[in-house]
């Protein structure tokens, strides 16, 4: 799997405390369909590398521990959020934070796409896919269950926000999360490659959800990490790309397409209250008044 170098970091870099910048690595795999011993040695693998590298925090994809058309399959490699194969993978890590991708089964026998973070083999938090798309080919509503909760939490780098796929496509998602607190948002994805686009002749939904992220990203100040897989699944491709984005929206690193890699780069809180200065745009929030004008639309719906 070759690693992306991470981005030159800015002259000034050596001026900032080692708290302004968080080192993130992005691990674009490639999983074995409801092969789970497979999945938790690529997992290792590509742990050990970021850990190496110096990463702060290493981020998978959706499902990256099962795979993604799991239909019947999901029981059989569903664990739960505190799992001992999940804690091991942490305390490898050492001191690098992790989001781990997978399917849970909780207490009473539903289950979730599920990703949960982990610091120093200690389960932080747990952010159950909201949205389940069910329509063209994708059949998640016909085996998970909906996710209740769109939360941030709190981690050694500020609070952090985590969406998985289709929860990213609704505003009010990232809304939420950014109105909870969060500083960093962490978006887990298994986005596949559909449609042309005419201007360039790339994959259509490559510049669908950069410009998603974009435009997230500048408008609420937010630095944003777009973890993406690839690989085939049942005649399906999924383009990688992953990404991230500062918080005035632009990108500042992304990892190739259509391949395995570890892209490993820096992103400058400093920079987010930098972008928070000259756009308050969290500042001049009414969330007041969108909670009022909520109601009232609920209330003759």
């Amino acid at each position: 799997m070759p690693t992306v170098p991470t981005l030159p970091a800015p002259e000034s870099a050596t001026a900032r405390m080692p708290s302004e910048t968080i080192r993130v690595g992005l691990a674009q795999v490639r999983p074995a369909l409801g092969d789970l011993d497979a999945n938790l040695a690529t997992h290792e693998r590509i742990i050990t590398d970021a850990r190496d590298a110096g990463a702060d925090l290493l981020v998978f994809p959706e499902l990256a521990l099962t795979g993604y058309f799991l239909r019947d399959l999901v029981p059989d490699v569903a664990m739960r959020a505190d799992d001992d194969r999940l804690r091991a993978l942490s305390t490898l890590a050492g001191p690098m934070d992790l989001l781990l991708c997978f399917a849970e089964e909780d207490e009473r026998g539903r289950f979730y796409i599920a990703a949960s973070y982990w610091s120093g083999g200690a389960l932080v938090h747990v952010h159950r896919k909201v949205y389940l798309p069910t329509y063209g080919f994708f059949d998640d509503g016909r085996f998970f269950a909906h996710g209740d909760r769109i939360r941030a939490f709190d981690t050694r780098f500020g609070r952090v926000g985590v969406l998985i796929c289709e929860d990213f496509w609704h505003l009010s998602s990232p809304y939420l999360l950014w109105q909870d607190g969060a500083d960093l948002l962490l978006f887990c994805n298994n986005h596949p490659g559909r449609g042309t686009d005419s201007r360039t002749g790339d994959i259509a939904s490559i510049e669908f959800v950069s410009a998603l992220c974009r435009s997230y990203a500048g408008s609420m100040t937010v630095p944003i990490v777009q973890c993406n897989r690839v690989g085939w699944e049942d005649g399906i491709n999924f383009w990688g790309g992953s990404f991230v984005v500062d918080a005035g929206g632009v990108e500042i690193a992304r990892a190739p397409a259509m391949t395995d890699a570890l892209l490993i780069a820096e992103i400058d809180r400093a920079e987010t209250r930098r972008r928070r200065l000259s756009f308050p745009s969290l500042r001049d929030e009414r969330p007041d008044l969108v909670q009022r004008e909520l109601t009232r639309i609920l209330s003759n719906m």
